[in-house]
């Protein structure tokens, strides 16, 4: 046993190979724990806290005017329904927060108290309203839940009404933005106005399918149009789950490729050790070592370095999960996100496994040698293979280092195609990263529409008085009209549409709804149709994919916007690639809501110049005209943060380098084997008049052959992985992605892609190259 134990710590000793070994395994760990933990924090939290809550299967908005509660209280008793709460009395109410300017609509439910059957309201802070003049408000809610904040509801039919917070919770399926007690509700719900809500779970609602027949059960008895909207649990876990759905796809293809890595780097590894150890393993048998030890010391070897490199890798693993973790403990609004223990041990065991299967698959070829054969072999190069490759390479007109190196591939056909496919890999690696982002910069695009030259921003707040520390005060006011003509005004100015945001609701859903009214034309706007056209009148809109699934609309249909003035029906004509606010958008013309909203709002104006205009030069000509009105223009267009996009760009491009490390090593070992094979014969060229730089050379040729094959196959599998995995990450987010997007490989791109095998392999052989250009002829002479 101590001889074996000298035998595994004299291969752990073997730098370049412990390396290979060790780095392979990091690579798969840190990819495959970061993948397992997205995939286990993207449902059990959300649906934890659905069955601890009880959460409503189903949540249905009645209209008061249609609709008396006695006759709502009987639909909790249909088919299929195992409980149900309500009617509640709701109403969408614009509320102000310590008398600062208008803030955006909520959906206000009376209810007596949390609950507990259906949907039982998670009380956070504070305590449940018990009388009129309270108000709990949803964590999510648009109003900072701060307790004992006043807010007042200016306008209603029976005057201003102020309330005051009281307590912060959380529904888990999102039935409203605030709760009061029903008395409250005749002050916020004029008669004839607002709704009714009911909740209900359902004893099937595993499926969409489901959901829906208990919908049309509750309603049956209903008179047709009574539900004004409705919203499953479905979605609300669908919207819940989005943002760490993103990163699944994408890690799990860079979990397979470095679990594929780990497989062919350490079988790679482990065979050539056994090849390069043959006489020793014969020794080690001539002194007493039965096949099995001898196997279980090349494992060991192996399970050495891996098992440091898993370590490594579940420390790095846990590192990248900080900040996307931290992203979904925003999502599901907790605080007690972290890896699990169980996905670290599936994965250290899964990894360790592999890595000791492939070992002992390499390793049971030095236990079936014979003894005899094995301290008869010395360590010169196999000869009579490639015989044929180097006849027809001496008939070509190439340097005579050159045509050498050419060879050696097919000397050792097998060594070359161990190389070649972690060339490959790496190969794939770099063209998917190249395409994603790529595509990512395009939904970029999408999302902040930044094409503009030139951009007039929407007023920013007063500041407050110098040396008071006083928080900044309302927008300043700026006529956009005034401002418009001050840009048609402007010599330079080609095309040119400004874009007023309005906060609206929609029933069925909770939350708010940007609608974006735009005056002039737009389209050119950096804004990207996925189907559909872009809206050309009044009444006419377009929304991105997740406003049709969260609504259950499709283009073509009609959608009603409530929240305002008067209610505002616009008809879907196009569904647009745009992102913000989760997807919940409308884009219309301002003449769609000039009614419902008619006061002037913060409004920004995005120009193109005319062919030729100096932007700098018409920006300052622009501020000009535009310093009385109090607005500032800028070069431009309005740029947003785009964190997920930032994090997933910096993760691929760690996991590809960590890849393009590990192939560029499985060559680097590879060519040092060769090397050392060949000593001799180097060693005769070199007497013969060979340079150091002409040895370079045919060394870096020998890899040539076998990067450029790898590096061509390699580009057209990261396009399909490419093809693969970006739209499954847009579907993870609900979102469908344009020709554009996906479409993002050139002959411009390709090229130096596939160039980019041939670089790797001549990274991994430089170091072996340089290495064997300064081994004295003498000692190379000398070797056997």
């Amino acid at each position: 046993m101590r001889a074996l134990g000298g035998v595994v710590r004299a291969g752990v000793r073997r730098r370049t190979q412990s390396l290979l070994i060790g780095l392979a395994a990091m690579t798969a760990v840190a990819a495959s724990v970061l993948a397992g933990s997205l995939i286990v924090v993207s449902g059990d939290p959300f649906r934890d806290a659905f069955a601890r809550q009880n959460g409503a299967h189903l949540s249905v908005e009645f209209g008061a005017e249609a609709m008396s509660a006695g006759r709502l209280e009987g639909s909790g008793e249909a088919a299929g329904v195992s409980a149900a709460a309500g009617p509640f009395r709701t109403a969408t109410v614009t509320p102000r927060a310590d008398g600062s300017s208008p803030g955006w609509p909520v959906t206000v439910a009376g209810r007596p108290d949390p609950g507990r059957e259906v949907d039982a309201v998670a009380l956070l802070d504070g305590r449940w309203a018990e009388g009129p003049g309270e108000i709990v408000l949803s964590a999510d809610a648009p109003l900072l839940p701060v307790l004992g904040l006043e807010v007042r509801f200016p306008g209603l039919s029976g005057g201003d009404t102020t309330l005051t917070v009281v307590g912060v919770a959380r529904s888990v399926t999102g039935t409203a933005d605030a709760w009061v007690v029903p008395e409250q509700m005749p002050a916020l719900a004029p008669s004839g106005g607002g709704g009714f809500q009911m909740l209900y779970r359902f004893a099937d609602a595993g499926t969409a399918e489901a959901v829906a027949a208990g919908g049309r059960a509750v309603t049956a008895g209903l008179p047709a149009g009574a539900a004004a909207g409705e919203r499953s649990w479905l979605t609300v876990a669908e919207d819940a789950e989005r943002d760490t759905a993103l990163y699944v796809p994408f890690l799990m293809a860079f979990g397979a490729l470095g679990l594929v890595m780990s497989v062919l780097v350490v079988g790679h590894v482990v065979a050539s050790a056994v090849g390069t150890g043959t006489r020793r393993i014969g020794v080690l048998k001539a002194v007493g070592c039965t096949p099995a030890q001898v196997v279980r010391a090349y494992v060991g070897q192996a399970l050495v370095p891996a098992a440091a490199g898993t370590a490594a890798g579940v420390v790095a693993g846990h590192l990248l999960a900080v900040p996307v973790l931290a992203e979904a403990e925003e999502v599901y609004g907790t605080s007690s996100l972290a890896v699990a223990p169980s996905v670290d041990l599936a994965v250290v065991t899964g990894v360790l496994g592999l890595v000791a299967a492939t070992a002992w698959a390499s390793a049971r070829r030095a236990g079936r040698l014979r003894t005899v054969d094995a301290l008869a072999v010395g360590r010169a190069a196999p000869t009579g293979r490639g015989g044929r490759a180097a006849r027809l390479a001496g008939r070509l007109p190439l340097p005579q280092p050159v045509a050498l190196g050419l060879t050696r591939p097919f000397a050792r056909p097998l060594r070359a195609l161990a190389m070649g496919t972690a060339v490959l890999f790496g190969a794939v690696a770099v063209t998917f990263t190249v395409g994603m982002s790529a595509s990512l910069g395009e939904v970029m695009k999408a999302k902040t529409h930044d094409v503009a030259d030139v951009t007039v921003p929407e007023p920013r707040p007063a500041p407050g008085p110098p040396g008071t520390g006083a928080a900044p005060g309302p927008p300043q006011e700026v006529d956009p009209a005034a401002v418009g003509a001050a840009v048609a005004a402007t010599p330079g100015t080609g095309r040119y549409y400004s874009a007023t945001t309005v906060r609206a609701t929609v029933s069925g859903l909770t939350g708010l709804v940007e609608v974006v009214a735009f005056t002039g034309e737009a389209s050119w706007g950096g804004y990207t149709m996925v189907s559909g056209r872009w809206f050309g009148a009044p009444g006419e809109a377009v929304v991105p994919t997740p406003f049709l699934t969260a609504t259950g609309t499709r283009v073509g249909d009609t959608v009603t916007l409530s929240g305002m003035a008067e209610p505002v029906t616009v008809r879907i004509v196009g569904e647009v690639l745009d992102p913000r606010n989760d997807g919940m958008q409308v884009f219309t013309d301002v003449a769609s809501v000039a009614a419902a909203h008619p006061d002037p709002t913060p409004t920004s104006h995005h120009i193109e110049v005319a062919p030729g205009t100096d932007v700098p030069a018409y920006v300052e000509a622009l501020n000009a005209r535009l310093a009385p009105l109090g607005a500032t223009a800028q070069a431009g267009g309005l740029r947003s943060g785009g964190d997920m996009v930032v994090t997933l760009r910096a993760l691929a491009a760690l996991l590809t380098l960590v890849l393009v490390a590990v192939a560029a090593l499985g060559v680097l070992n590879g060519v040092l084997l060769d090397t050392r094979e060949r000593v001799r014969e180097i060693g005769v060229h070199k007497a013969l008049g060979m340079t150091p730089r002409q040895t370079v050379a045919m060394v870096l040729t020998s890899v040539a052959v076998t990067g450029t094959a790898a590096g061509a196959l390699g580009v057209p599998l990261g396009v399909a992985l490419h093809g693969r995995v970006l739209p499954a990450m847009a579907d993870g987010v609900g979102l469908r992605l344009p020709a554009s997007v996906l479409d993002v490989y050139g002959a411009g791109e390709l090229l130096p892609l596939a160039l980019g095998g041939l670089l790797i392999a001549a990274l991994g052989a430089l170091l072996p190259a340089v290495r064997a250009a300064r081994t004295r002829t003498a000692t190379a002479l000398r070797t056997e």
